[in-house]
């Protein structure tokens, strides 16, 4: 495939967004900067995070690899790391001649330093500040080729309101999985205040790249980790959990038409793709797919894959989930007795995660298979039905799973087991750094991040 060398990438991904943006059909979102991009760029349609929370879905962003490939099966705040010798983006482009930087936001490790980047500040990942030093950053670039990471706190809870005005109450859709009361829509308005303040901060990152003349030259990618702080979409694989918004906008000197593009996408196949698009060799280990040729090419081509695996293991608690997700169904096993819901700790203390709570005690079943053509929002199990036809989609799913998970040495633990182990990780290791166990911040000390090793140049 065709490349120019030195091409540089400017990499923003956000907090819990989902699909909530004016381009992905919620024209009750104000992302004017956003929806531009797309309108620029290729807009993805059917991108989705390997797992349904923050720090085993960004590890596969930076690594290519599945979270129980590249160690990161649970929250990095609470001590979850790589294994040792994972290969990430920033260190395989710095090894290749790039400059590395990363401002803001990195969920994958308490020990910044290891993640690979020349130069980083994680001290705080407010917009603002990330702006801020990013544009400061941009106005004297590198001479070699540089890949520059954005990291945003936003659009993670809580959502104050002297930081983000919210919307107007009265104009947010509530999503079908959701009772529609004034508390939630609430609740929406102020998630919908912080993607506005966010939407316009990623627009000055565009506008000190265009004042440079960089765009002529740089892939610009735009993603988040996951889907929204809700109920029954983050923490669960449900396409309202793993779904996520993406955008990449090609350099303006390449000469590669805006674009739809509907194919299947997984997280892991980030690292693959931006590596084949700037020449650099993809290691081996690599468990994605490149989607490079598909993307640069002037005719359609043939979809890169036929489905997407996910999968949940500790969140705040153990929760062991995987999924096989096709363009016509979703198949999901449940491997261990729980609710219907098993809330994390910034859902269950919201307003929807208070309204839901009296609805999802219920048992959860152990599969579910959904119609993803008649049943987008993944409501009625198929598996409840007696039709044969369903349950031989399920036994074709299933088989795909289960070679899935012996490919990637996908081992789940007993339930006993696996709770021992979430209870170490997570009460365990936050009582040590004496932080209380829901603590959300956008901070770097305070997700336990070690205060002597937020910056470096």
């Amino acid at each position: 495939m065709p490349h120019t060398p030195g091409q540089n990438v400017l990499f923003v991904h956000w907090h819990d967004l989902g699909r909530y943006l004016g381009a992905y059909g919620h024209p009750d979102v104000s992302s004017p900067r956003l929806d531009q991009l797309a309108a620029e760029g290729i807009l993805f349609t059917r991108a989705h995070a390997t797992a349904p929370l923050c720090s085993p879905s960004r590890g596969s962003l930076f690594t290519g690899r599945y979270p129980q490939s590249n160690g990161l099966v649970g929250l990095a705040h609470h001590g979850w790391e790589y294994h040792a010798g994972v290969q990430t983006l920033p260190q395989l482009l710095s090894e290749s001649g790039w400059h590395t930087a990363l401002f803001g936001m990195q969920h994958e490790t308490s020990f910044p330093s290891r993640l690979g980047f020349d130069e980083f500040d994680v001290s705080n990942s407010f917009c603002e500040y990330v702006v801020e030093q990013a544009v400061r950053w941009l106005s004297e670039p590198p001479q070699q080729p540089f890949l520059l990471t954005a990291g945003f706190f936003e659009t993670h809870r809580p959502y104050p309101r002297e930081r983000y005005e919210p919307a107007a109450s009265g104009s947010v859709s509530v999503p079908d999985y959701l009772p529609d009361t004034d508390a939630i829509r609430d609740d929406l308005a102020e998630f919908y205040g912080s993607i506005a303040v966010a939407d316009a901060a990623v627009g000055q990152l565009l506008d000190a790249l265009a004042a440079g003349g960089l765009d002529r030259n740089t892939w610009v990618v735009f993603l988040t980790d996951h889907g929204p702080a809700l109920p029954r979409a983050k923490s669960t694989l449900y396409d309202a959990g793993t779904g996520i918004a993406m955008i990449v906008r090609p350099p303006r000197d390449a000469g590669i038409e805006p674009r739809v593009y509907d194919e299947l996408f997984s997280g892991v196949d980030l690292l693959p793709t931006l590596l084949e698009l700037l020449g650099v060799p993809v290691p081996v280990e690599v468990e994605g797919l490149s989607h490079a040729e598909a993307l640069t090419a002037a005719e359609a081509r043939a979809a890169v894959r036929e489905e997407v695996y996910t999968a949940k293991t500790y969140h705040d608690s153990f929760d062991p989930i995987r999924a096989v997700r096709t363009k016509d169904f979703s198949y999901i096993e449940n491997y261990a007795a729980r609710p219907l819901l098993d809330l994390p700790w910034d859902i269950a203390d919201s307003p929807p995660g208070r309204a839901v709570q009296p609805a999802i005690g219920d048992p959860r079943p152990a599969r579910e298979l959904y119609d993803l053509h008649t049943d987008p929002s993944e409501r009625h199990n198929l598996l409840l039905d007696v039709q044969p036809e369903y349950h031989a989609v399920a036994a074709q799913l299933a088989l795909k799973l289960n070679t899935w998970r012996q490919q990637t040495g996908d081992v789940i633990p007993s339930d006993f087991t696996g709770t021992q182990i979430s209870d170490r990780y997570t009460r365990t290791y936050l009582s040590i750094h004496g932080r209380p166990a829901a603590s959300r911040s956008a901070a770097a000390s305070e997700r336990g991040i070690n205060p002597e090793s937020t910056s470096q140049d």
